[in-house]
């Protein structure tokens, strides 16, 4: 059996990826979230073991400093961490992960070299709409909203790291293009699209 390949995914606050990604999900076989680590709490519908592994700051630094996570950071004043031992065990079993992180954790990956993966970055088509996007979600005050809007910029200055560049200003295009791009790893790495490996041809 083959490896799984990782997709280490990253896009602003606003910028569409939460949505994106739940449609790819539906989609492409054999492919799977990396429940991440975080301090923050809870947003309205969120589950503890299906959107996150939601922890308390101690139990996260023990974490750390046990090397059980594979990145973390520090993100609005909460901390993401993705584990270990969680994405080792799905690459395993020859399933493709989804590793959605700030570019914080992103630069973390490509600086360890501990786990090779193909980076996407999920833009806004620009910062007047996403600010647009933040304010008709009307989750954050005014402070947070501002943060989030300065983060943004400060994070679409890293899009020239990753190895694909997707502008979410057509939802159902972006979701095409982040499905062709799965695809299209899979055949780079003797994989049909399905994500079974393919036999009689290189053996």
């Amino acid at each position: 059996m083959k490896k799984g390949r990782l997709f280490v995914i990253s896009a602003p606050s606003g910028a569409g990826k939460t949505t994106i990604l739940k449609r790819v999900i539906t989609r492409i076989p054999r492919l799977v979230f990396s429940i991440s680590h975080t301090t923050r709490r809870p947003r309205p519908g969120e589950v503890d073991g299906r959107d996150y592994y939601f922890t308390d700051r101690t139990r996260f630094l023990e974490m750390v400093e046990q090397n059980r996570f594979l990145e973390y950071a520090e993100v609005h004043a909460n901390h993401y961490g993705t584990s270990r031992e969680g994405v080792d065990e799905q690459l395993g079993k020859g399933m493709d992960v989804i590793l959605d992180i700030d570019v914080q954790g992103a630069a973390i990956l490509r600086k360890s070299g501990s786990v090779d993966g193909a980076h996407v970055f999920i833009a806004p088509p620009g910062l007047a709409e996403l600010e647009r996007r933040l304010r008709s979600r009307g989750t954050e005050s005014e402070e947070q909203l501002l943060v989030r809007l300065a983060n943004a910029e400060k994070e679409m200055r890293a899009a020239g790291e990753y190895d694909y560049l997707i502008v979410n200003n057509q939802l159902d295009e972006a979701v095409d293009l982040l499905c062709s791009i799965i695809v299209a790893e899979r055949a780079r790495f003797f994989r049909l699209p399905s994500g079974e490996a393919v036999k009689g041809i290189l053996e």
